[in-house]
């Protein structure tokens, strides 16, 4: 049997969902729904966390990774990236558990927007309370 050309997970984060390929023998690049990360991402902060589980297994210029994103907001988009970045590394490079879990890329961050009730504003805000 012949050897994979990539490995792919996916992450996910409050209503994003991201699939990662990854590309074991590449430069570095990461392509996002066909943008360079940086394009996609501009904010500041947001590239660095995608980078982060890639630094931190010494993966940064030796693998290509394109992303899928859809879903949810940026906040969402970025950390369902590092999710699914983080689980294909894993499963290229076994022994980077370790690694990845300590940082807690592993961990799917299971925090969603709680449901607004009925006679409430909002989730758990009442209205004000008048005593005539």
């Amino acid at each position: 049997m012949s050897e994979n050309l990539y490995h792919e997970a996916v992450g996910r984060r409050k209503s994003s969902s991201a699939r990662a390929r990854v590309f074991p023998g590449g430069k570095g690049s990461i392509m996002i729904n066909n943008k360079d990360l940086r394009n996609y991402f501009p904010r500041v902060g947001d590239a660095d966390k995608i980078l982060t589980p890639m630094i931190l297994t010494d993966l940064v210029n030796s693998v290509d990774v394109t992303i899928h994103v859809k879903g949810g907001g940026v906040t969402g988009q970025v950390d369902a990236t590092a999710h699914a970045i983080s689980r294909a590394i894993l499963k290229l490079n076994p022994e980077a558990r370790s690694v990845l879990r300590g940082a807690g890329f592993l961990t799917r961050d299971a925090r969603v927007k709680e449901r607004k009730k009925p006679g409430l504003k909002r989730a758990r805000k009442a209205p004000t309370y008048t005593k005539r």
